[in-house]
């Protein structure tokens, strides 16, 4: 064997007898209680941001010690420990066990620096999560006010319940609508209980929307089960807005003498209180007038009602008293944009659309006719069933009257000559 043959032979053997040293070294390792254990249990280094448990070892004014295990030893500042736990937290003792996030690995005094805050706040909006699912109600107290509804805790999160989520017991009725007597209605529910349940939970964007409403959604169900589409109800006016009125009423398995709280409300539109065209409803209704109305619909807890679907209606007989072609006065109501109400009588109107008064033209409507003011109108079309009726303006009464005097003056001199 040449020499080059036998230095190869002697590199090869060596790389064999190296490679047999590493996997006995490996088969020992392999071998080994602690290299078993932690195969089956590896040790995860903990980072910024998880949540870690650790045992109280020790106390002073400004923090909190806790033990990490081999990890070392974690410390939550006094004031987070205020923020966390809240003034009715319990009292912390050597040995209670705490859950906390971690804010630095190691602090410039070298402890594992911990957030209770943090870790108390991420279980909270879990919770709030959790009853947003569920629906299930949650009693909290009401900590502020302002004109859009009510400010309140649920988990020691900030939440807001809009008006509109509030119950009929506690909606503030508000005849005017002025929005600072809403807010002093508002403000004496500071301190106060309220069952609600939560209808918006968004950590990210720290926004909490709770609804009264919702909470007593289920009871509202049970009461409204009971009434059907044309029962009449007799209540009394709760409330009193531009848009019509409230009416709050026992269900029928109630009797007058039960609790406030056990009664319904239905909303009567504008449009129902009565067949007569209507500006304002509180010229019609008042706060605490007995009422007696028609249910003319029930859409999940919202009831519709009808007063004036209990009175004669005043179009049945029209035809009697008005014909398409007639010349008649009429009283103007409310001009607007495209036309004029007038009222016939006090019961009939129709719509003077703007086409009806084109043989004036370059001029505004309000600028021929004069609210409450009577003048001469021609019946174009009628139609009893919806209630309507076009109308032309002729002109005004007395000279309309003057012209028809005229005419007939006209006709029997004509008569007369011939």
């Amino acid at each position: 064997m040449s020499k080059k043959d036998s230095d190869i032979a002697n590199e090869v053997d060596g790389v064999l007898e190296t490679k047999k040293v590493s996997e006995e070294k490996v088969e020992g390792e392999d071998k080994s209680l602690m290299a078993q254990l932690l195969r089956e249990n590896p040790i995860k280094t903990p980072i910024e941001g998880e949540k870690m448990e650790g045992r109280v070892i020790g106390m002073d004014s400004k923090a909190v010690y806790l033990d990490l295990e081999m990890f070392g030893t974690g410390i939550v500042y006094g004031k987070e420990i205020r923020d966390g736990f809240g003034a009715n937290r319990k009292k912390l003792g050597n040995g209670d066990t705490v859950t906390a996030v971690i804010l630095d690995l190691e602090n410039e005094d070298g402890y594992v620096e911990l957030s209770v805050r943090e870790a108390v706040l991420e279980e909270a909006w879990k919770d709030l999560l959790d009853k947003k699912d569920s629906r299930d109600p949650v009693v909290t107290k009401i900590i502020d006010a302002n004109k859009g509804g009510l400010m309140l805790e649920v988990n020691g999160v900030t939440g807001f319940m809009p008006v509109s989520q509030l119950t009929s017991e506690h909606y503030p009725r508000v005849e005017d609508g002025d929005k600072n007597k809403i807010l002093e209605i508002l403000k004496t529910y500071i301190g106060t209980e309220m069952a609600v349940c939560i209808l918006d939970a968004d950590k990210e964007e720290e926004k909490l929307i709770v609804s009264e409403k919702e909470a007593n959604r289920d009871k509202e169900k049970t009461a409204i089960s009971e009434l059907k589409v044309g029962d009449i109800i007799e209540g009394e006016a709760s409330g009193v807005v531009d848009f019509g009125a409230f009416i709050k009423f026992f269900p029928p398995s109630k009797s007058s003498d039960a609790n406030e709280e056990d009664k319904l409300e239905g909303l009567v539109h504008i449009s129902q209180l009565d067949w007569q065209l209507i500006e304002d409803p509180r010229k019609i209704i008042k706060v605490g007038d007995k009422v007696r109305a028609k249910i003319i619909s029930i859409d999940d807890t919202r009831i519709s009602l009808s007063v004036r679907e209990l009175k004669k209606d005043p179009w049945a007989n029209v035809n009697e008293k008005f014909n398409v072609g007639d010349v008649v006065t009429g009283k103007v109501h409310r001009i607007n944009h495209f036309g004029a109400f007038v009222y016939l009588d006090a019961d009939i109107h129709g719509l003077a659309h703007v086409s009806g008064f084109n043989d004036y033209p370059r001029k505004g409507i309000d600028e021929i006719v004069k609210n409450g003011e009577d003048y001469m109108w021609q019946i174009m079309s009628m139609e009893a069933k919806s209630h309507r009726m076009g109308l032309k303006f002729v002109g005004e009464v007395g000279k309309v009257e003057a012209r028809k005097s005229e005419d007939k003056t006209e006709k029997v001199e004509k008569k007369e000559e011939k």
